[in-house]
Formats: structure tokens, C-alpha cells, sequence
């Protein structure tokens, strides 16, 4: 089978190269492919008479980097096939670390791969730095920059950034996490006769950059102080309230103590949400957020599950949810997303509901009860055709409401009453109105109106047991004018 020898050309200047390969290089009569000629060595060698063909003309051609290495693998792979000779294949540095191209060549299985020789630079990056590994560090691809991967706790360095527009997106990934007078370092030809080091704080990072092939970040570790917006941080928070020297009120709580303070936390991030208040939205949410947490600390405290199971689940059901985003199905509107997510729950309980109405929570507020159970009754069929039908219903109900009160039976008024009701959450249903919502909106309108009217009167020296209902109801109207 036909070979490709692939050779690292070291970090830094020819003084690093082993003997060896020196040698090797030397006495190589073809041109010698190299992903860039941009590196000390291949400049050198070329002084003494070693040929290159490298493939810098493709940076220029292709937009995206992974298009680069993905034609300079073809490239190789094909002259390759046709050469008598194995082919020869220089990188920097040692060709196992960051050197995107050669584990694109490691994947296939047309061409032998041997690789030879290449000092890493992390031993010249951790002595110019002079930090111990042990503690701790992460190597990340400027090429291909994610806030999610980053462990800002430990030593960050971040190679492959080979412009202003890479180190710009670096800048701005890193700026979500950190303040813009972090000071980080721009590490140049590590280890090499021109080993520089210079301290930038991060907002200038573009702007002060020398590029070169041997440029590396490194971001020292981030404090505590500076990483109270992460999960990991909260996680940590709820952990020693709950932990030995912890709050004692949060040590003696349980699943069912929180109960009604966790429905009341949802409560308060409805009206934030109908307040259209960003700033009371975030607070809302963490405080939800936060009896997440507890919950789940309370859980791995006992020994049943921990934050992760519960990350796991919702995670695992997202994505069988939803397979016309994950998978090949396809849902092309909310109706069909919808019927799919009902069909996809069915199989995910393992065995078909008793009924139709199985599933709704037996402690939802009853008038969002209501308008789930003719849901679920309605997309089997179990609904009127046209919405005129149900407003007959309704008027129905009412005629029945006042004929119970014409009789005085307090338990028929009641039952008929929630019929009315009941029709009323229907009937929401056919406009995608929520009912609890509709009313929720009523009842901020009564009293936005009545402490109007409160507030008029105290104007005056006035109070509800002193004026009659015409003067009350004139403030009402003035309120209603005023769209309060």
C-alpha cells in the first residue's frame, strides 16, 4: 500500500529539531509537501537546499479552515496513490497535537500513515509560563473557539490563532465570562532563541496581536470571584448551604416542605413575564432555578439522583422529542410537532394510558385543568365542529346558573357555576387563549382600577363606607379612560 510519511518540524527554530530528523529531512532528494512554509525550520532548510511544496495558497483560497485541511488531505492522499516513492508530509510542531490534517489522513484507509519525529510545545509553553500542569490546563483550537468546552478554572492555552479575526472571535467568546481588563498572554516561538511573552488585558487582544504560526494564548486561571454567573459555581452555592456549616433552614428542608414555595416561584416569574420586566424576568428565574437545585441537592443528600441525572432526563427527552430536529422525521408546523410529541410520549411510557385524560396533574389551578383536559379530549375528536356551537353551550350553562339561584340550592349553583366555567376554558381553547392567563389580565385590570378609585378618594378624605357606588363607579370610568 502506498505511504505517507508525515514528519513534525518542532516548535520553534532548527536548534529544537532532533538529529535525526534533521538528517531524515536533509537526504529527502523530492519536494517535501508542508502545510505551511510560515515556520522557522522550513525557512532554514530551505537556506541549506531542502525543497517544500507547501499548501499556504489554499488559506487564501477556501473561507473556512476545515475546507483547508479537508483539500490538503485529498491532496495528499492522491499524489500519494500515484507516487513510486513514499510521500513526505512536514507540520509544526509534533504532528499528534492540534494538526487538524493529520488526523483527517489517521481516518482513512487508502494510504499508509507513519508518523516521525516533531517536539511539542506544551513542555516550552508550561516552562514559559512556569506553571505545573498537575494543576490543571486545557488546550483549545482557536480555529474552532466554544464557551461551552472552556474550564476557566484551570490554566487555558489556545493555539491555531493565525489572525486578527480568529483572536477577535476568541476575544469576544471569552469577554461573556470574563472582564475586558482580564489580563491574559500572548506566547510567541515558546522555547526558541525568540521566545516572546507579552500581558495584554483581553479587550486589546486583537488589537495587539502579532500573528504568527508560532502565537499561543494562555489565560491563567480564572478567580472564583469572577465565575459567580456559572452552573458550576450555583451548583457549588446550594451544596454548602446544604453541606455541614451550611444555613440550617435550607438543611432541613425536603421535597414536600418546598412544595408550595416552588408553585409560588413560578407564580412570581408569570407576573414578571406579564410585566414584560427583563430585569424581574432574570431575578424570577433564578430563584426557579434555584429550587431546581435544591431539589435535586436534597436528591443526591439522600441518595436517590443528583443535578446530573436530572440534566440527563430532560436532555435524553428533548432529543426523542423532537426527531424532526435531531433525526430525519419531519414536522413542518406546530400542529404536526405537536401530534408528534403526543405519539412520541405514548411509546416513551412504555404501555398505552387507561385514558385519554391520564397524565394531567391533579394539582394544576382548576381553570388550567379545565382547559387541558378539552385539549386532550379534543385532539381525539371530542370537541364541537364550530366554535358557535360552544357559545350555545355557554348560554346553556348560564340559563342553568340562574335557575339554580332562582331555587336557592347552594350545592346546583355551585356545580353550575363551574359548568360555566368549564365552557369558558373551552372556549378560550378555540381562540389559543389560556383561561388562567385571560383572567390573570382581568385581575390586575380590577385592581389597577380599584386602587385608582382608593386613591381618588383619599384625595378627597374620602372612603368606600363614606361615598355611594355612582361616585365609586364615575372613578372606575375615569380609570377605564385613563387604559389603566
Amino acid at each position: 500500500m502506498k505511504q505517507i510519511e508525515v514528519i513534525g518540524l518542532g516548535a520553534g527554530d532548527l536548534e529544537q529539531l532532533p538529529l535525526g530528523i534533521y538528517r531524515k529531512l536533509k537526504q529527502i532528494k523530492q519536494p517535501i509537501y508542508a502545510r505551511t512554509s510560515d515556520h522557522p525550520v522550513v525557512q532554514e532548510l530551505e537556506a541549506e537546499g531542502v525543497s517544500f511544496t507547501s499548501f499556504d495558497h489554499l488559506y487564501e483560497e477556501e473561507a473556512q479552515f476545515e475546507k483547508v485541511y479537508e483539500r490538503i488531505t485529498e491532496k495528499l492522499i492522491g499524489t500519494a496513490k500515484t507516487s513510486d516513492e513514499p510521500l513526505v508530509y512536514a507540520v509544526p510542531g509534533h504532528p499528534m497535537l492540534a494538526e487538524k490534517t493529520v488526523q483527517l489522513l489517521l481516518e482513512q484507509q487508502e494510504v499508509d500513515i507513519s508518523i516521525a519525529g516533531g517536539q511539542s510545545y506544551l513542555d516550552d509553553l508550561f516552562t514559559a509560563m512556569q506553571i505545573d500542569p498537575i494543576e490543571g490546563f486545557q488546550f483549545v483550537d482557536g480555529t474552532d473557539f466554544q464557551r461551552s468546552q472552556l474550564q476557566l478554572q484551570q490554566h487555558l492555552f489556545v493555539c491555531q490563532v493565525y489572525d486578527a479575526f480568529i483572536a477577535s472571535e476568541v476575544k469576544l467568546t471569552l469577554l461573556e465570562d470574563l472582564p475586558p481588563d482580564y489580563d491574559i498572554y500572548i506566547v510567541d516561538a515558546a522555547g526558541s532563541s525568540a521566545e516572546k511573552i507579552k500581558k495584554i488585558p483581553l479587550e486589546e487582544l486583537d488589537h495587539r496581536m502579532e500573528i504568527s504560526n508560532l502565537t499561543t494564548l494562555y489565560i491563567p486561571p480564572v478567580p472564583e470571584k469572577n465565575l459567580h454567573h456559572t452552573f458550576p459555581f450555583l451548583r457549588e452555592v446550594m451544596a454548602v448551604l446544604r453541606g455541614p456549616d451550611g444555613c440550617p433552614w435550607d438543611k432541613k428542608q425536603t421535597h414536600e416542605s418546598l412544595r408550595y414555595h416552588t408553585i409560588e416561584e413560578v407564580y412570581e416569574l408569570i407576573e414578571a413575564i406579564d410585566e414584560e420586566d427583563d430585569d424581574h424576568i432574570v431575578e424570577e428565574l433564578g430563584d426557579l432555578l434555584m429550587h431546581v437545585l435544591l431539589h435535586s441537592q436534597i436528591g443526591e443528600d439522600n441518595g436517590y439522583f443528583t443535578i446530573d441525572d436530572v440534566i440527563q432526563s430532560i436532555s435524553d427527552k428533548m432529543i426523542y422529542r423532537h426527531p424532526h430536529v435531531f433525526q430525519s422525521a419531519v414536522a413542518d408546523t406546530e400542529e404536526a410537532v405537536l401530534e408528534n410529541w403526543e405519539e412520541l410520549k405514548k411509546q416513551e411510557k412504555g404501555k398505552d394510558r387507561e385514558s385519554v385524560l391520564d397524565g394531567v396533574p391533579t394539582y394544576l389551578p382548576a381553570l388550567t385543568k379545565a382547559y387541558k383536559l378539552t385539549s386532550k379530549a379534543g385532539r381525539v375528536g371530542f370537541e364541537w365542529e364550530h366554535v358557535g356551537e360552544v357559545w350555545d353551550k355557554l348560554k346553556e350553562e348560564i340559563e342553568e346558573v340562574i335557575e339554580a339561584v332562582q331555587e336557592k340550592d347552594k350545592t346546583d349553583v355551585e356545580e353550575e357555576l363551574g359548568d360555566v366555567l368549564f365552557v369558558l376554558a373551552n372556549i378560550s381553547r378555540y381562540y389559543k387563549v389560556h383561561p388562567e392567563v385571560a383572567l390573570e389580565r382581568a385581575n390586575r385590570k380590577f385592581s389597577s382600577r380599584f386602587q385608582y378609585i382608593e386613591k381618588k378618594l383619599l384625595e378627597n378624605n374620602q372612603t368606600p363606607q363614606t361615598v355611594s357606588l355612582q361616585e365609586m363607579d364615575a372613578y372606575w370610568e375615569e380609570a377605564k379612560k385613563a387604559k389603566l
